[in-house]
């Protein structure tokens, strides 16, 4: 009898798919793209790759957000029927020691337009909790947890919403920080003071990178107006200096750790970073004037930066070619340990998270 086939998932940003798909064939020829929707992309894993390393695979994968083993979809036009189809393919699989059930949705617009922002939703946590009763065995009183942050190496099962009427289930083990949360994306309750969506995308960088920043640290953040990414950091009780021609929000201006540079970035002198520990840049620019600005600042001996996050816009997805060629002159500046992601709460843009050594990153949870 012929083996069943393996395919595995991987969740983006809805629009992402077409460059994720490339990125992941590039990475791995040997794999066969299987399926797609916006924000998911199925392959089936070649007859002899070694299926035991599929579950802690790292795919290299800068559009990624989560990925998984495959183990089917079900159809139906009625939830309750979606749920029953979902716990028989769940029980039928033999899963050992899943600790988590991670219920989500793939993402149904980019974020931040027609008011979608990815993330847990009240609709989705109900239906993992029905299917959680479920696939609970008779007699045992503990159920899966669901949709909460696992731990490291927990073993999770998937169920994600692609359409209405068609859900895919999966698992994986949660090898990385974006892996642990429910389908790849760190869900932020936006507070109403924040003066714009700027603070999910820092928000969401910080959890990610887990710079060791601490309280009383210098940060400077370019491209800052109106403030929410200022925002972010200095609820950390960092100190600021928020770099932009344009206005920020008066909210900022009253806070005592935060000092606005109204200049443009080129017309600061290298000095003026000297104190500075942490630098952060969020231009809508294309990504070599942004390293432009980044470099000048970096390579003067008067400056300590330890590390960054910086934000390079894909003003085309075609850029996204490009990014070997962008890490090269990251590191050209002394910076050697270097992360890729387009985040949950980016657009059409990846996160760099920079530092100049590993050992400085703060502990894994």
């Amino acid at each position: 009898m012929a083996t069943p086939s393996t395919f595995i998932f991987c969740s983006c940003q809805y629009g992402a798919q077409a460059i994720l798909k490339q990125e992941i064939l590039n990475h791995w020829p040997e794999f066969k793209f299987a399926f797609s929707r916006p924000g998911f992309v199925t392959f089936k894993v070649p007859e002899g790759f070694p299926l035991k390393s599929l579950p802690t695979l790292d795919l290299k994968s800068t559009f990624t957000r989560t990925s998984g083993i495959c183990l089917g979809k079900v159809q139906a036009q009625d939830a309750d029927e979606l749920l029953k189809q979902a716990a028989e393919l769940v029980s039928q699989s033999n899963l050992e020691n899943i600790k988590h059930l991670h219920l989500w949705q793939r993402d149904t617009s980019v974020p931040g337009e027609r008011q979608f922002e990815p993330g847990r939703k009240p609709h989705t946590d109900a239906l993992a909790n029905q299917l959680a009763d479920l696939l609970q065995p008779s007699g045992v009183t503990d159920k899966l947890t669901v949709n909460k942050i696992a731990r490291p190496d927990e073993k999770i099962l998937d169920i994600i919403l692609v359409e209405d009427n068609q859900w895919w289930i999966g698992w994986h083990q949660a090898t990385t920080t974006p892996r642990c949360w429910p389908g790849g994306v760190y869900s932020i309750v936006l507070p109403e003071h924040i003066v714009s969506r700027a603070y999910l995308k820092m928000e969401e960088a910080i959890q990610w990178s887990r710079l060791p920043m601490k309280s009383g640290d210098l940060v400077a953040e370019i491209g800052s107006s109106p403030g929410g990414s200022c925002q972010a950091l200095l609820k950390r009780r960092l100190n600021v200096l928020g770099i932009d021609p344009a206005q920020m929000h008066e909210s900022l201006l009253e806070i005592p750790e935060f000092t606005h540079i109204r200049k443009k970035v080129a017309d600061m002198k290298r000095s003026d970073f000297s104190e500075v520990k942490w630098l952060m840049s969020d231009s809508n620019v294309a990504p070599n004037y942004t390293l432009d600005s980044v470099e000048h600042i970096v390579t003067s001996p008067k400056a300590n930066i330890r590390g960054m996050l910086l934000t390079l816009k894909m003003i085309k997805w075609e850029l996204a070619a490009d990014l070997p060629a962008y890490l090269d002159r990251i590191r050209s500046w002394g910076y050697q340990y270097i992360r890729t992601r387009q985040l949950a709460f980016n657009r059409q843009e990846i996160c760099v998270a920079v530092m100049k050594s590993r050992g400085k990153r703060k502990a894994k949870r």
